[in-house]
């Protein structure tokens, strides 16, 4: 498996302006590329996992399908398709969906400051999941992970709270059509 132990330092329009260590970029609170993978299967249910408990944040919590950095020089497509394989054991079409930038602070003094490249894609078959990335997965209804982000918001990533409905948006919007 290959880890990205650098990172791409982007300025608000997603250019790049340097490269910094992963952990001194969270440190640091330095805004960085990275990407959010969220996967559907044919009835329009979203894959999710749970991140490992030994994750260097947010372990425990549920979020999306995938989500990583590129490593410096790495298109973000190519990452994310890579990455995806990695830690849930599988491979497919990814589209880019749209992108967003956000600020959260974590346990341990990191935070995530990051210019967030969303992609989509469908999956229907076998999952082999990474245990050191993930504890846990399935797949759920938009309506299900709705009802539980408001109830229980503190179960899921900070990033996957800003981009579900964004996401959400998108499917109703678009997912019917992939479906079908």
């Amino acid at each position: 498996m290959s880890k990205v132990t650098d990172v791409i330092l982007v300025n608000e329009q997603d250019e790049p302006i340097g490269v910094m260590e992963k952990m001194e970029a969270h440190r640091k609170a330095v805004l960085h590329r990275a990407f959010s993978i969220f996967v559907f299967n044919s009835k329009g249910e979203m894959l999710l996992q749970q991140r490992a408990q030994g994750k260097y944040h947010s372990g425990g919590l549920w979020t999306n399908t995938c989500c990583s950095h590129p490593a410096p020089g790495e298109h973000t497509l190519h990452a994310a398709t890579r990455r995806l394989n990695e830690e849930m054991g599988f491979t497919t079409l990814l589209e880019k969906i749209f992108d967003f930038v956000y600020l959260a602070e974590f346990e341990h003094g990191l935070t995530e400051h990051e210019f967030d490249h969303v992609f989509i894609g469908m999956y229907e078959g076998k999952i082999t999941p990474d245990p050191m990335e993930v504890k846990d997965y399935c797949y759920k209804s938009l309506d299900e992970i709705e009802a539980t982000l408001q109830s229980h918001p503190q179960k899921y990533t900070a990033w996957f709270n800003i981009a579900f409905p964004k996401v959400r948006q998108w499917a109703a919007e678009n997912l019917l059509k992939k479906v079908v």
